[in-house]
């Protein structure tokens, strides 16, 4: 049981370099999981529209939860492809959280990110490390990008995104330096709880 440590080894203001950083941590990865989780806040109308093309068939929801007249719970129940930009903005903000095959949908999801907070999260183990003995760990080892954010956890929003490697349930900051040295970044700042 736990949590992996998280280390943020990436961080810029540009979504496209962080995601091209992430995917390139993602293929050091010696295995990885068959999907991949997906998260957004959808701020806007446009980033409703947005999502529901990449993510065809899943609906988003609400963000915080609502309660009808009787307190039972609400669902967001429109087409977000085919609702006007008036039926859909009493509704916002909602978000969408999916796993999906991984490989299937992660760079056209980055590419409609909006301005809220959404992440990426690939788990895999990284592979043996000779030099330090430490081996993989299926169960924390991973990749993330948090955009818009600068916490594992996300908390707070900010106009850079994070780019985050997760190892191991007690940290391991000797390969979390190596992998960020592999994408030319570094560690930055302190280990973080993780997934």
């Amino acid at each position: 049981m736990g949590n992996s440590t998280a280390y943020p080894v990436f961080r810029t203001t540009d979504p496209a370099e962080a995601y091209a950083r992430a995917e390139w941590l993602r293929a050091l990865l010696e295995t990885c999981e068959d999907e991949v989780a997906l998260y957004a806040e959808l701020l806007t109308a446009a980033d409703v529209r947005r999502m529901a093309e990449v993510l065809p068939g899943v609906r988003p929801d609400y963000l915080d939860a609502r309660t009808g007249p009787a307190g039972e719970y609400l669902r967001f129940d429109l087409d977000p492809l085919t609702a006007e930009d008036a039926a859909l903005e009493p509704h916002l903000p909602l978000d969408v959280m999916v796993d999906v095959p991984t490989g299937s949908a992660e760079e056209r999801f980055a590419a409609a990110v909006g301005r809220g907070t959404a992440a990426v999260h690939w788990r895999g183990r990284w592979p043996a490390d000779p030099e330090t003995g430490s081996g993989g760990s299926p169960k924390y080892d991973g990749v993330q990008i948090v955009f818009h954010g600068d916490r594992a956890q996300w908390g707070g929003w900010t106009e850079q995104h994070t780019v985050f490697v997760h190892v191991s349930k007690f940290g391991d900051e000797h390969r979390a330096r190596k992998l960020a040295a592999a994408i030319g970044g570094e560690v930055l700042g302190e280990a973080q709880l993780g997934w």
